[in-house]
């Protein structure tokens, strides 16, 4: 077969070299770096995307902080700990400080709401105690004493 641009050449395989012959031998233990060489770990590194080993975890700060402020202000840190849970979520961690600021800011709240429902229902039965009282030291004109379920009051200490 002959080149069709240049027919008086004839056309000739081209040569190839020989390949490499491969080294068969093992590579030799390892030992210690030269001085003034660097010392490598033997650990790969991370994948592509991946947080290093000792980076911070995001959110895990705010967990604490939530976990803090949740024991004096219950909303605050319920919110705060949901936000910290969040964020480590997002970058698949865990957060055990945030999940515990989520738990005892709902808890303390729930109690919180509890012992205002006491508290209010109290004072309102100490003012409706304190209107009969005034109402029957009011009839007798304030002055003696009046038994108002089952207490007795005297008259003259209740003032106009």
């Amino acid at each position: 077969m002959s080149d069709p641009l240049n027919p008086d050449v004839p056309a000739r395989p081209p040569e190839y070299d020989q390949p490499p012959a491969y080294d068969t031998t093992p590579p030799p233990a390892a030992t210690q770096p030269a001085p003034g060489q660097p010392a490598y770990s033997t650990a790969p590194p991370p994948p592509y995307g991946a947080p290093a080993a000792n980076a911070p975890i995001p959110g895990k700060t705010l967990g604490i902080v939530a976990l803090v402020v949740a024991i004096f202000f219950n909303i605050i840190g319920l919110i705060l700990g949901i936000v910290a849970l969040v964020q480590s979520r997002k970058a698949g961690h865990k957060n055990g400080p945030a999940v515990a600021a989520i738990i005892v800011g709902a808890i303390l709240f729930v109690i919180g709401v509890i012992v205002a429902i006491l508290a209010f229902t109290a004072l309102a039965a100490a003012a409706g105690f304190a209107n009969e009282a005034f109402q029957a030291c009011e009839a007798i004109d304030f002055s003696g004493t009046v038994t108002v379920n089952g207490v007795e009051i005297s008259c003259d200490s209740i003032s106009r």
